[in-house]
């Protein structure tokens, strides 16, 4: 019986671990920010985070609206419909650019709103010219977007991972040199920080782009575009997948800003250690994110195809796949949820001893709660893809939306503010927001698919 499970493992992972490596990147880059932040003390550290809150949010739209891309590319390429894949790459790409410019400007307008949050007034002043150009770094980002979720589609998952992990690289010397002023360059704090992820942003685009114009196998598909004649119909088609695919991703990115935003009213400890346990969950979601990208590859694949069956079989193995992989990061939170905080800080730092101590203290009660959501956290995401791969997206908006704002949001903020639990009170919230998100977004996959293979 497990064996039709098991036997996808092989192939499942091959696919998704160059997306899992590309994902993770992003995220060492982060806990790079924060390690190298964090040595300037915890107001920074916390400004970094403050500011990040406002560009995750208009991430969020930018990438789950790219994800669009990926499913008609998987379908068009299941059919054998190269026409099609072209088709959707070109439409992506010029809405993805129209997108990346508009969120930016966005997230510029939403600067003042950092006044009215009632967070530290030395955080925020510290956060806001950091925003400024990690704000623009949108740009390049979403634009990149498309070309990845494009490769993905193909079930090319390595050169966007080669892209990635190129600029991750020159990320962290970038932040080395900048913020702490070696070998001669500036030393320009946290701003530093921001050049450091803007001009590795673009070079992640670059890179992308020369290679899938070098790949033979890319060729027909990247070249020969005709910008001037753009076809409403896929336009639209593009939009009716992204827009609620942004909207998943948004709820969910949101809740965890918000986290960032009820820990800041708790003060600047609450809200590092906060952050700390955020970066270390966002590592091990990386694996759900690449596994979720496999579901919505395959699945989409099998949906051009139209074997309904056989993609029951595929999704439930990744789904079996992600929840024994997430059971082992659990017990790993659960182990090293007193050492993992230490990394983040100087604890030998006797002038800021007692916040440091504080902010260790309150991260590894985080990562007890944290633990416990991986399982939920990782199964919610792969399941999430799985129906994007089957371009049902607006359903499992709604529930993502009654999960995470209807569920999970009152239950932390009425903990986090109005109890003794305070800042795990919040991490409560956010468990019982995945919880609920995992369990209806299954239902919803099991219905649906029962329903196309029966037909």
């Amino acid at each position: 019986m497990l064996q039709q499970y098991t036997k996808e493992f092989r192939y499942n992972i091959r696919l998704s671990v160059p997306v899992i490596l590309g994902m993770l990147g992003h995220t060492f880059v982060g806990l790079a920010d924060n390690i190298m932040v964090g040595q300037l003390g915890t107001a920074e550290l916390a400004a970094v985070s403050l500011g990040n809150s406002f560009v995750f949010i208009a991430m969020s739209l930018g990438i789950g609206f790219s994800t669009a891309i990926t499913p008609l590319v998987a379908e068009a390429d299941g059919a054998g419909k190269k026409k099609d894949g072209k088709s959707a790459l070109k439409h992506g790409l010029v809405l993805c650019t129209i997108l990346g410019f508009a969120l930016f400007g966005i997230t510029l307008l939403g600067k003042p709103l950092m006044y009215l949050m009632d967070q530290p007034q030395e955080v925020v002043t510290l956060a806001i010219p950091y925003l400024d150009l990690v704000a623009f770094s949108l740009v390049p980002l979403i634009m990149f977007q498309a070309f990845k979720q494009f490769s993905e589609g193909l079930s090319q998952t390595k050169y966007p991972m080669y892209a990635t992990i190129i600029a991750n690289v020159v990320n962290i010397i970038l932040n080395y040199l900048l913020i702490f002023g070696a070998l001669g360059f500036p030393k320009l704090g946290i701003i530093g920080a921001a050049i450091g992820t803007l001009i590795s942003r673009i070079i992640m685009l670059v890179f992308i782009w020369v290679i899938l114009n070098k790949k033979k196998k890319f060729h027909f598909y990247v070249t020969g575009f005709n910008f001037r004649i753009m076809e409403g119909r896929v336009m639209k088609k593009i939009v009716n997948l992204g827009f609620p695919s942004a909207l998943q991703m948004f709820f969910e990115v949101a809740i965890f800003t918000a986290a960032i935003w009820l820990s800041g009213v708790l003060g600047k400890n609450p809200q590092a250690a906060n952050q700390i346990a955020l970066n270390l969950s966002s590592m091990t979601f990386m694996f759900g994110m690449g596994l979720g990208v496999a579901a919505m590859i395959r699945v989409g694949n099998q949906k051009g195809i139209g074997k309904f069956g056989e993609l029951r079989r595929i999704a439930k193995s990744i789904f079996f796949l992600t929840l024994l992989l997430e059971i082992g990061f659990a017990a790993l939170f659960l182990l090293c949820r007193h050492w993992f905080p230490t990394i983040y800080l100087d604890v030998s730092d006797l002038s800021n001893q007692a916040d440091n101590m504080e902010v260790i203290a309150m991260a590894a009660q985080l990562l007890l709660v944290a633990a416990f959501f991986q399982i939920s956290d990782g199964l919610q995401v792969v399941i999430l893809g799985a129906l994007r791969g089957l371009q049902d997206v607006k359903i499992p908006t709604f529930m993502t939306f009654i999960a995470y704002w209807l569920v999970g949001f009152p239950i932390s903020y009425y903990l986090g503010l109005h109890t003794e639990l305070a800042s795990t009170g919040i991490w409560i919230g956010l468990l019982s927001g995945l919880s609920a998100s995992a369990i209806m977004l299954y239902i919803r996959f099991n219905y649906l698919t029962k329903k196309l293979a029966t037909a």
